[in-house]
């Protein structure tokens, strides 16, 4: 008797893996989007690697290790002897968002540095979140004392006064009149892991735009979609890409789609006006 099953396609994996908030793989989910790029990828083997790191870390950290002290020793072996950064140099290079790019350069944007972060200090039993603070993810540990708020790009420990100072571009500058009109604390809400995955595919989606890359882009809204079925504007931005590789069908499926879902708003008639073209080129 032959028994055969079928291999999952890259954006299959990835649905399986986001399905559900309650039980979410975090790692596994943000390693997953690398398989577009990479499509012999074995996440089984990227996800051993980092098993491997967090083993070597126990090894580091006494059983009766304080909160504090398992704090430090993730630090310590993240940022100084494993020498995770920043990649300041190539700030929008793709690989930034690929886990098992960033696992061999160690250089990475700040996201994609919190959720290797996360995984090696949740294994030591840390109480630790990302955090979407205005345009640069942050990391917070909550410790018996209070919570202490970490930038993943160095391992800093922001102060609040380091946190108001940061914040203040945003607030100032985005219409925002009166500091206390949004509180700090609004902006050191934990996020959820699906949002940590959508702001990684959003970097993305970003960086194809911007160079026109439309099979990538297409790919990554293919993903945003899967995750964030009722996010509309996706599927908006995903017809105009498909529309720009000319792929007439499937882009008047999403712009209609985003139309039907968009009662109010301010590119209604843009898209009216382009799903028109479309169907004249497309008759």
């Amino acid at each position: 008797m032959n028994l055969s099953w079928a291999v999952p396609t890259p954006l299959e994996y990835f649905a399986s893996l986001v399905q559900s908030d309650a039980d979410f793989p975090l790692l596994e989910a943000a390693l997953s989007l690398a398989q577009d790029e990479y499509p012999a990828l074995d996440a089984q083997q990227v996800l051993g690697e980092v098993d491997q790191l967090l083993a070597r870390l126990k090894r580091r950290v006494p059983a009766d290790a304080t909160p504090l002290q398992k704090l430090r020793a993730v630090n310590q072996f993240f940022f100084r002897d494993l020498s995770f950064a920043g990649n300041v140099n190539h700030y929008y290079d793709p690989g930034n968002s690929y886990v098992n790019v960033i696992l061999q350069t160690r250089r990475a944007i700040p996201v994609t540095l919190a959720v290797v972060w996360l995984e090696l200090a949740q294994g030591l039993g840390l109480t630790a979140r990302g955090i979407g603070f205005a345009d640069h993810f942050m990391l917070k540990v909550t410790l018996p004392n209070g919570q202490v708020v970490i930038d993943p790009l160095n391992g800093q420990s922001l102060s609040l006064e380091d946190l108001v100072e940061r914040l203040a571009p945003h607030r100032h500058g985005g219409g925002m009149p009166d500091e206390l009109d949004v509180p700090l604390g609004l902006y050191l809400q934990a996020a959820a892991p699906r949002d940590i995955i959508a702001r990684m595919l959003r970097n993305l989606k970003e960086i194809h735009t911007s160079q026109e890359d439309w099979p990538r882009l297409i790919a990554v809204q293919n993903r945003l979609i899967v995750l964030l079925p009722q996010a509309w504007s996706e599927y908006r931005d995903r017809g105009l890409a498909q529309a720009a590789a000319g792929n007439a069908g499937p882009a008047l499926e999403d712009l209609e789609t985003y139309l039907v879902n968009t009662q109010e708003s301010l590119d209604m008639a843009a898209i009216v006006s382009r799903v028109d073209e479309l169907r004249r080129a497309n008759s």
